[in-house]
């Protein structure tokens, strides 16, 4: 019987510790996956954390943004960096810089390059699944929180619009959703959400509301906009791109 309770506890321990951080129970499957990725970057990322290489050369080639330019730069991780902007949004001159994979730290680090020096009015932040996953480490959602912060300083700094993107749900009804799905927590994404949405309104922002746009009734996103329960298929991108551009059009001064 103590036997028992003490697996038990530990059981119950291990499961604490992984919601805390919002990542999958040690030894999982899931857990497996992470470190596989973890492991996949840990080279490139040591020499180059924050990815700066990636944009590079397409931010030298950019010319300035012309004076009734309603420049826009999508900033984000691989939902973002999945997105083809052109096609969802034929005519705007929005800028993509997301790169798969990356937390809000990465973000943060690359800001100035990938954001600021693009010389746009409005910037439109979606960031935070994958520091729930815990892709670079574990980080609290104060850790979170700080870098959202973070880059909503510097921008304001530089006279950019905010516009904070809510988190999008996960999934975990087909199987290539599972381990995704058990790497972010729900509850995380909620939790998160209700920060951006409050901080939005103390500091001038604009919250984004991707989230009550694709969840269903069990507070997951909605089995037909992602095979894999994170990443949207057409269909999602579609709802994601009418309430993206109402956003940027409202935050933008209303001007030539």
């Amino acid at each position: 019987m103590s036997l028992k309770v003490d697996g038990m506890r530990l059981m119950l321990a291990i499961l604490l510790f992984a919601s805390a951080f919002g990542q999958a129970p040690p030894g999982s499957r899931a857990a497996q996956r992470l470190e596989e990725y973890r492991q996949s970057k840990a080279a490139a990322l040591r020499d180059d954390f924050g990815e700066l290489a990636r944009y590079r050369a397409a931010n030298a080639r950019l010319k300035p943004a012309a004076p009734n330019e309603k420049r826009a730069v999508f900033f984000g991780d691989s939902i973002t960096d999945m997105w083809n902007l052109t096609e969802y949004f034929p005519g705007k001159p929005y800028i993509n810089r997301g790169i798969s994979g990356q937390t809000t730290p990465q973000m943060l680090l690359r800001f100035r390059q990938d954001v600021i020096a693009l010389g746009p009015k409005v910037v439109v932040i979606l960031a935070g699944t994958n520091d729930i996953a815990g892709n670079t480490g574990p980080m609290s959602l104060e850790d979170i929180e700080a870098n959202y912060a973070s880059m909503a300083e510097l921008a304001k700094a530089n006279s950019i619009y905010v516009v904070f993107a809510s988190i999008i749900p996960v999934h975990n009804y087909t199987p290539d959703s599972q381990d995704l799905f058990a790497q972010r927590s729900p509850q995380k994404i909620v939790e998160l959400n209700r920060w951006l949405k409050s901080y939005c309104a103390d500091h001038g922002d604009l919250y984004l509301d991707y989230f009550s746009a694709v969840v269903d009734e069990k507070g997951l996103l909605k089995r037909d906009l992602a095979e894999d329960g994170l990443h949207p298929n057409k269909a999602g991108y579609s709802i994601m791109a009418r309430l993206a551009v109402a956003a940027i059009e409202k935050a933008y001064p209303d001007k030539p």
